[in-house]
């Protein structure tokens, strides 16, 4: 299929317009995967072994980003920076833990869209920070959303979702200190209510997603529909999927049996015979779901009059075996692979159809670009562009001049081609054996993609600027994150490899 392309040069598109009135908005759609691979996206054309033909067919019904941006390279940061359209940093959020968005007293794109006269539902997983319970602002009905159906849980179970599995498995691990996070067995929340279900959680979430449309498609509607899948732990398939692709059932950690950690890396890269298999078995509910959606859609005759909007979390969890080439780097660091995440934005009859953007852009993007569909003025305090003049092609070199990312042990910024990036811990990589190289290197993404030449030692003005930018930026975060290397470091920088 050939493809146009929005570049940062000039580009001239056909004329195209939404249609925002008080009597009929359009209703907005998000969906969020989970750890999902830069490459794991069939439309990428980049591995062979990768099949989404319904979210190929969204993109084909849109546009395609190669260059869209997470905030942060694990999950509950970067849903900070979603569903408040700004730095996470901005209220003390950079790593796992945290207080979520409890600490952001401005109002989340939920809250934003009820007030255009949005009805708002949550479907899926929420992860912000702790406390997330009911009564809480990092529970979805304490911050702008009228109806929620999920969990608050890091990890989702695929399979099991009761309270009788999570008292098993507290009786069967009494005896064993090893830690095991939360495995999210547990019942899902209706609402505040907690609801034991059967099946699979991404067919569930599906289907809770149809019936809320079902219930909404007379009136504007937002609904935020954030999928476990990709997440780990892959191999928790349905029965019938395993026997038909010939897997074995890799079973769930037994504390009877061995240590939680021995069992987990085995489960994970490279040790793994079906890891890939696995993470691809998810991928396709994942895309199954999407496709369901979007057929539902059209069947209530609402499709052009709803903005979809699809993208991932943070960069792929190459230890559950996403791909991110040609990318280097996982989810846990601010390597490409870490952070460049999969990005489709459709609206057909309203938004030109079968487009590729190399703009660099960011996942806080979404709610000025939301808010601009709803005929709504963007809030000062947003840290994003509205997206609606580049996917109309009315400005189609609108980009970010400058994006920052900063974690406990990295940080990194970027600039048109180039981006620094220094590594000064070691972060998450001996745990989930990621890796993660230490120094201060300087990239160009466009002659190296893969981040594999350093060009720190040549180009020393360039350095000095990029890290001017960042020093700049942190200078607007709390105290407690306004931490910077000194400047002897740009001095101290590795020699090219």
């Amino acid at each position: 299929m050939q493809h146009s392309i929005i570049c940062l040069l000039s580009l001239t598109l056909s004329p195209f317009s939404l249609t925002v009135s008080a009597e009929e908005k359009p209703n907005i759609i998000l969906i969020i995967s989970d750890d999902q691979g830069y490459a794991d996206l069939s439309a990428m054309g980049i591995r062979d072994d990768v099949s989404t033909p319904n979210l190929d067919r969204l993109a084909s019904e849109g546009t395609r980003f190669r260059h869209a941006y997470a905030s942060s390279p694990i999950c509950n940061t970067s849903r900070c920076g979603i569903i408040t359209g700004v730095y996470q940093q901005r209220f003390g959020m950079q790593w796992y833990g945290g207080p979520g968005i409890t600490d952001w007293e401005n109002p989340t794109m939920a809250e934003l869209l009820k007030k255009a006269g949005y009805t708002n539902g949550y479907v899926g997983k929420v992860h912000y920070g702790s406390p997330n319970g009911p009564g809480t602002r990092n529970f979805p009905l304490e911050h702008g959303f009228d109806e929620f159906f999920g969990s608050e849980n890091a990890r989702i179970h695929y399979l099991t979702h009761n309270q009788d599995a999570i008292d098993a498995f507290d009786a069967a691990r009494a005896n064993n200190p090893e830690p095991s996070n939360s495995w999210g067995m547990g019942p899902f929340r209706d609402g505040e209510k907690e609801a034991d279900m059967e099946g699979m959680s991404t067919e569930i979430f599906g289907d809770k997603a149809r019936d809320f449309i079902n219930r909404n498609k007379e009136k504007p509607f937002f609904l935020y529909l954030s999928f476990n899948a990709v997440h780990n732990f892959t191999h928790q398939l349905p029965q019938e999927y395993l026997n038909k692709h010939g897997l074995e059932d890799y079973d769930d950690w037994d504390p009877a049996a061995e240590p939680y950690l021995d069992w987990y890396y085995r489960s994970r890269r490279p040790n793994n015979p079906d890891g890939r298999a696995h993470y691809l078995g998810q991928l396709h509910y994942l895309d199954q779901e999407v496709g369901r959606l979007v057929d539902h859609v059209n069947a209530l005759g609402i499709r052009e009059n709803t903005l979809i909007i699809y993208m991932g979390d943070n960069g792929g969890s190459r230890p559950i075996y996403a791909e991110n080439t040609p990318l280097r780097g996982s989810k846990f660091t601010l390597y490409e692979g870490g952070t460049r995440v999969p990005l489709i934005i459709s609206q057909p009859g309203s938004l030109p159809e079968d487009r590729i953007s190399d703009n660099v852009v960011s996942a806080f993007d979404l709610l000025p670009t939301m808010l601009s569909v709803a005929g709504e003025d963007v809030p000062e305090f947003a840290d994003g562009i509205d997206l609606i003049p580049l996917l109309k092609g009315n400005t189609p070199e609108l980009q970010h001049d400058v994006l920052h990312w900063k974690t406990v042990d990295e940080w990194s910024v970027r600039q048109g081609d180039w981006k620094l990036h220094t590594v000064h811990g070691e972060g998450a990589a001996p745990v989930e054996k990621v890796e993660l190289e230490q120094g201060v290197f300087l990239r160009n993404l466009r002659t190296d993609p893969s981040e594999r030449i350093n060009f720190a030692q040549q180009n020393s003005e360039i350095l000095a600027k990029l890290g001017g930018f960042h020093r700049a930026w942190i200078a607007t975060l709390p105290k407690s994150l306004n931490n910077v290397p000194s400047a002897n470091e740009w001095a101290e920088a590795p020699k090219e490899k």
